[in-house]
């Protein structure tokens, strides 16, 4: 058999391949997919994935800037009663826990001795008293006697010689007396007028000199028996130890009969009606405070925070730690604050009234500092927003400037969230802001999926 020319059988595999790509072409892109299908010709574009993310609304609140920490209370009043006298204990009144009163009677040492001390020197006091009484009241020596003696008699003398004076000068207006008899009554009256004078000046200078030594004496006398009366009266009352202030007994370390030594408290009384907490602050934060600021004092294992005030802003740092300490008060009704306690502080520095407010976990803080906000639009997208902090309180903080009241924040899950990222809002976090998706158009892309 003669062979086929190999032109010819080539031009009949071209002819075939050509018709069937007409073939092929009639019949459309379907059946170029089906032809293609094992390069790719079903394969469809991604869908967009979706971040899951809870949200919070961009709300107007009255934001309180405080200060926090911690602090130890102290009572308002303490007194640790230290004997002035070393002696045995004879009686206490109180115990622990007992209720005083300011100037009650708590206890009393052993005084048998300084009780008769006292006695001894209270009688050297009165002896000393009546001396002094006697002295003033008795009569004056003989030389003082005999100087009035003479300043009496002076003074009738004086009397005398002015009558017979007053008597010659009417006779003489008269003209029945001679002018030479009024002239010597008259030099009589001079005389007896200047021993008069004399006779005073010496009687008032005997008894000057003489009453002053006297009553000198006794008074020195009286006013040391007087002071040694006192100083064992004094040592006698120290043997009473009494409540200097109003309180409650905390301590009372000795027995009945045990020695009391002098410079060892004996009893010690706080008064915990109020209780001062007193805390250690950075000076920056102790800057923003101010005597009289509202505060909270919060007792470990209560949740129940009491009222309170600052009432002391150190002006000096202490020189340990660097730190300002602030004292706030508040008052202990109950009496459930116990001094030594650790307890939190809150102090209220100012209130901004209308403040915009998110959550402090919806801020994203840059490497530069700078902050911003992830935003959710109604595409359901987050949009980051830069944004200007203020003040925090507790979880919340201030937005100065960057958003706008009712706009929706990604408060978690924001953190390396891209912009312009698709979110959709969790279950019981959406806000009422974000409209919800139909579930049966999630159904339906469930289902696409599947089917793929």
């Amino acid at each position: 058999m003669t062979p086929l020319p190999r032109s010819r059988f080539a031009n009949i595999g071209r002819s075939q391949e050509v018709g069937r790509v007409l073939l092929l072409a009639g019949l459309g892109v379907p059946a170029l997919c089906w032809l293609f299908s094992v390069t790719g010709c079903s394969k469809v574009r991604p869908e967009e994935p979706t971040v899951s993310v809870e949200t919070a609304s961009v709300e107007k609140q009255t934001l309180e800037r405080t200060v926090t920490a911690e602090a130890i209370l102290f009572p308002l009043q303490q007194s640790a009663l230290v004997p002035k006298v070393s002696a045995p204990v004879k009686a206490f009144y109180v115990k622990r826990g007992s209720r005083v009163r300011k100037g009650q009677l708590l206890a009393v040492l052993e005084n048998r001795d300084l009780a008769a001390a006292a006695q001894e020197n209270k009688g050297a006091y009165n002896q000393a008293e009546a001396a002094y009484e006697t002295t003033t009241a008795a009569s004056l020596p003989e030389e003082i006697q005999k100087a009035k003696l003479d300043a009496d008699v002076a003074k009738e003398t004086l009397d005398a010689t002015q009558k017979v004076y007053d008597s010659r000068q009417e006779l003489y207006k008269q003209g029945a007396l001679p002018r030479k008899d009024l002239d010597q009554a008259s030099v009589n009256l001079v005389q007896a007028r200047s021993q008069y004078d004399i006779a005073e000046k010496h009687l008032n200078s005997l008894m000057a000199v003489g009453k002053q030594q006297e009553l000198k004496s006794a008074a020195g006398q009286l006013e040391s028996a007087k002071g040694k009366y006192l100083g064992a009266q004094a040592q006698l009352s120290y043997s009473e130890i009494r409540s200097p202030i109003d309180g409650v007994v905390t301590d009372r370390p000795l027995y009945p009969g045990e020695m009391a030594a002098v410079g060892t408290p004996l009893i010690t009384v706080m008064d915990i009606s109020q209780v001062i907490a007193r805390a250690h602050i950075p000076q920056d934060q102790a800057a923003l405070l101010k005597i009289g600021d509202k505060a909270t004092i919060t007792v470990t294992g209560t949740d129940k925070p009491v009222a309170a005030k600052v009432t002391v802003v150190s002006p000096a740092l202490d020189p340990n730690s660097t730190t300002v300490e602030v004292w706030i008060q508040a008052k202990n009704p109950g009496q459930q604050m116990r001094p030594g306690a650790s307890v939190q502080v809150s102090m209220l520095s100012h209130t901004v009234p209308d403040a915009l407010v998110v959550p402090a976990s919806a801020i994203l803080t840059a490497p530069d500092g700078g902050t911003s906000v992830m935003v959710v639009g109604s595409d359901n997208r987050a949009h980051q927003k830069a944004v200007k902090t203020g003040i925090k309180h507790v979880d919340d903080i201030q937005i100065v400037e960057g958003v706008a009241e009712g706009e929706e924040v990604v408060a978690s899950g924001a953190y390396g969230l891209p912009d312009n990222t698709k979110v959709t809002v969790e279950r019981g976090k959406q806000s009422s802001q974000l409209p919800e998706k139909p579930p049966g158009k999630e159904k339906e892309k469930e289902k696409e999926k599947d089917e793929r």
